[in-house]
Parts: C-alpha cells; sequence; structure tokens
C-alpha cells in the first residue's frame, strides 16, 4: 500500500516523465549511433566489392575470358578463408571458375545486388554463412557474381543491437530506480511538512516544520510556511485574548448589576416596574451566560489535551442526560426516543462530555416544534464511539453547516430565538479535544423542514488502550493517587445552534 501512495505523488510522476524523455533521447542517440555505424560498414563491404568488380573488368578488357578466367582462379587460391566470393558461368549457367557452385537464391535488387546464405545449395562445403554479392552480364553471354562474406559484419551489427537493447534495458531500470530515490526523497520532505500541518490543525499551534538547514527550496517553503503560522497564531492570540479579557471584566461589573437589578425587583411594588425590572434581569442573565460561555470555551481551547481523561461509558452517560431533558420535551408533547447501545466506553473528561450531550439534546428540543420527534441515539462502530441526536426541527440549510462552529454564528430561521450562537462552539471544542469529529446531516433530506441529525464519532476505548492504562496505573506509587481534584460542574446552559 505504501508503494502504491508512493508511485501515485507528483514527484514520482514527475521524475517518471523525465525518465521517459532520457529513455527516449538516449534510445534516439543510440539508435543514430546503431545507423550510421551499420551503415558504414555497409557502404565499406559493397565497396570492397565494387572494387574487386572494377579490377575483374580491367582484367577481363586486357586478358579477355581466359585472362578473367584465370584472375579468379588466382583469388580464390590466395584466400583459402572464402572471404571473396566468385562465380562465373556461361549463359546457360555452365561453371567456369569460382568457388560456389551454381547461382544462390534471394530477393535481387534492380542494381545487381544480392543477400544470400552460403550453404549446400550453392556448393558451399564449410560451415553456413552470411554473403552479399553483386551479379552482372559480361560480354559474351557470360554471367559473373562478385561478393563478400558478411557473416562477421552481421555478427557485430547483432553484437551493437544486443549492447543497444541492454543499454536501454539498464538505462530505464537506473532512470526508475533514480526517478523512485528522487520522488521518495522529496515525499518524506513533502510528507513531514503534511504530518507537521495535521498536528498543528488538530491543535497543537506551537509545532513547526522542521528545516535542514540547506536552504533549499523546501527550506524556504518550511520557513515562509512558519513564518505564516507565527503571525496567524499571533492574531489569534491577540483577538483571543481581547475577546476574553472583555468577556471577563464585563463579567463582574453585569454579576453587580443583576444583583442591584434583584434587589430593585424585591424592594418594589409597582407590577410595572417590577415587570421592567424583571425583563432587565432576564437580559442580564443573557449577557451572563454569554460572557460564561465565552471563557467556557477560551479555556477548553487552552486546556486542549491535557483534560482528566478516565474511561467513560458514554450510553451512561448519554442516559443521565436524557433523564434530565425528558421532562423538557414533555412540555413540549415531543416524542423523546433513545436507542442507547450498551457497553460503548470512551476515553475523556466526564464532566465535558455530558456538557456536550447535554447542549446538543437541549438543542434538539428547543429547536423541533411540539408534537415533534427527538432522536437520541448511542451505538458503536469499528473503532468509533458515535453519538447522534435528530429531530424534526427547522433544521440547517447545506451552505451554513460549516459556519455553525464559529463564535455568535446564528442560522438565520433561529435569530428569533433565545440563544447567543455559542452552544455548537463549545460541542465543538469538547469535541476536539477528545480526537472527535461532527457530521451535521438532515433528518428527512428534501422535506421541510428537514430536521437535523448531528453526529459526534470519537476513538472508542479498546482493550489495548485499557492494558496500556492499567500498565501506566501498576507503575505509579500508591501513594500518589491524589491530585487536583474538581470541585464542581460547570453550569450547563441553553444554547443555540
Amino acid at each position: 500500500m505504501k508503494l502504491l501512495s508512493q508511485l501515485r505523488t507528483s514527484s514520482f510522476q514527475l521524475a517518471l516523465l523525465y525518465m521517459v524523455v532520457f529513455a527516449t533521447s538516449v534510445f534516439l542517440l543510440l539508435a543514430f549511433i546503431y545507423w550510421r555505424t551499420a551503415g558504414f560498414m555497409t557502404a565499406q563491404t559493397d565497396e570492397t566489392i565494387e572494387a574487386e568488380i572494377a579490377g575483374l573488368a580491367e582484367q577481363y578488357r586486357g586478358r579477355g575470358v581466359n585472362g578473367l578466367i584465370t584472375i579468379i582462379r588466382e583469388r580464390v587460391a590466395r584466400d583459402p578463408n572464402a572471404k571473396s566470393i566468385y562465380l562465373l558461368t556461361t549463359d546457360d549457367f555452365l561453371k567456369l571458375a569460382g568457388n560456389i557452385e551454381t547461382w544462390p537464391e534471394g530477393s535481387r535488387s534492380e542494381s545487381g545486388w544480392i543477400n544470400f546464405t552460403l550453404d549446400k545449395s550453392v556448393g558451399w562445403t564449410g560451415p553456413e554463412r552470411l554473403a552479399r554479392a553483386r551479379i552482372f552480364e559480361v560480354q559474351g553471354g557470360l554471367r559473373l557474381l562478385v561478393g563478400r562474406d558478411v557473416d562477421e559484419l552481421t555478427n557485430l551489427k547483432r553484437v551493437i543491437e544486443t549492447a543497444i537493447n541492454w543499454g536501454m534495458g539498464i538505462t530505464l531500470g537506473l532512470a526508475l530506480m533514480g526517478g523512485f530515490l528522487m520522488s521518495r526523497s522529496t515525499t518524506r520532505r513533502i510528507e513531514v511538512i503534511n504530518n507537521t500541518s495535521r498536528r498543528i490543525m488538530n491543535g497543537h499551534l506551537s509545532l513547526r516544520i522542521p528545516t535542514r538547514g540547506t536552504d533549499d527550496d523546501f527550506d524556504q517553503l518550511a520557513e515562509n510556511l512558519n513564518q505564516m503560522l507565527d503571525r496567524i497564531v499571533y492574531l489569534m492570540e491577540g483577538i483571543r485574548h481581547v475577546s476574553d479579557s472583555i468577556a471577563h471584566d464585563l463579567r463582574t461589573p453585569l454579576t453587580r448589576l443583576r444583583n442591584q437589578l434583584e434587589n430593585t425587583l424585591m424592594s418594589v411594588d409597582n407590577d410595572e416596574a417590577r415587570e421592567q425590572a424583571g425583563r432587565a434581569v432576564a437580559e442580564a442573565d443573557q449577557l451572563l451566560a454569554t460572557f460564561n460561555a465565552l471563557l467556557r470555551i477560551a479555556r477548553l481551547e487552552t486546556r486542549g489535551n491535557a483534560a482528566d481523561m478516565k474511561p467513560v461509558s458514554l450510553d451512561a452517560l448519554v442516559t443521565d442526560a436524557c433523564e434530565l431533558y425528558e421532562a423538557l420535551a414533555e412540555d413540549k408533547d415531543q416524542s423523546f426516543e433513545q436507542s442507547l447501545e450498551s457497553g460503548v466506553i470512551i476515553e475523556g473528561d466526564r464532566d465535558l462530555l455530558f456538557q456536550m450531550v447535554s447542549n446538543l439534546i437541549d438543542n434538539a428540543i428547543k429547536y423541533t416544534p411540539e408534537h415533534g420527534v427527538i432522536g437520541v441515539a448511542v451505538r458503536k462502530e469499528g473503532a468509533e464511539a458515535i453519538f447522534e441526536v435528530r429531530d424534526s426541527g427547522i433544521g440547517i440549510p447545506d451552505v451554513e453547516k460549516d459556519q455553525v462552529f464559529q463564535r455568535f454564528y446564528r442560522v438565520g430561521k433561529s435569530r428569533s430565538l433565545p440563544g447567543n450562537g455559542l452552544g455548537l462552539s463549545l460541542v465543538s471544542a469538547v469535541a476536539e479535544i477528545h480526537q472527535g469529529r461532527i457530521v451535521l446531516t438532515d433528518t428527512r433530506p428534501g422535506d421541510t423542514p428537514p430536521g437535523l441529525t448531528v453526529t459526534v464519532r470519537m476513538p472508542a476505548f479498546t482493550e489495548a488502550r485499557k492494558r496500556v492504562r492499567a500498565a501506566q496505573a501498576e507503575q505509579q506509587p500508591a501513594n500518589s493517587a491524589g491530585g487536583e481534584t474538581r470541585t464542581a460542574t460547570e453550569t450547563t446552559g441553553a444554547e443555540t445552534h
């Protein structure tokens, strides 16, 4: 699988393209060398045959047929290895001189050139060899064949062809290996950037992409990305600090104001004044809930994965939350359906998980009309624990499903309802701490209203993880069981989508 992923990388494909271009260039170069070498050797053989023909023609003009026969016999006698091929016959193919007996069979060109095999069919007594010759007619009705043994030339061509084939094979192999190694090195550096980026996206904002100190293009890319991350973190911290400071600084005077309004509410006798004071107290409570939610989200994002992680029975936790909200659903005549699979364990902070579950159930009840249906489910799928809440309410448009986790974002249909747009932001922060992911889908796609199904997927607490936890517990001293104890559970307020 890793090899297949390596082959799909753009760096390997680029190396493969380079290999094809390089191999094509080598092939064209070797083909040109072969064509020039083979052509030169063939032309040299033809020139040798032409020179012999010219010499025989001169002897024929000076000494006649008898002189031609004599010179052919002399040349045959001086050439025991039969490198030169001669055959002189009459017009009825009666042999007069030469070192073969009969005319060879083979394709003959218009200029008289013929390629054939020296074997028994032409009266050759030695081992089979390849030959090339030229045939022409001599005055007086005679026929003359003059050629050369080209067996060595042919073998040399074969050697060159074999060398070219092996050279191409070795070139392709080396190019493929070099491309693989080059792409592997490039992929490793890209994978380092990808892994670091994924960890940064998962909340480890302090991480930075490592460099090699070579100041190459990858180092420059990493440095630019690190500088960009530093700038983003600086701006995020600035915005977070401002918002958290505002929430923290205003919470105290708002609390005082709320208490004073409540005292005023208790002291006045005028009904109209009491009603106005009551509305002011409600508005102050809403503002305090908003600031508390902001500070709660800030604490969750700051603590990251440092939450008090322990094995938690998700089905038992959801059962407790359902008991808390079942009466609220009954007040709106809503059907409250539960499908809770037992034995679903996750590793997490029970208080935070309870807050997440409560927020989602509260939202479902709030945005589902009377006589609607609320469904809560817990199940395990493979290595994931699933918590799901579905309703038959107004739903969320597809274009806004990715935006509802932003702070203070509210869907247009829900702006008339009470809330501050921080509920799903808080749910998202809790899910991120527990390495979970949230999926929003329509309960009834295509219907109006479509409803909303919120699915939270978190890693299940497996047997392997249990063994690791048990081993860690055994290694800790018995008297070190103390530690910071949670003294209170944060208030779970009704939040909005």
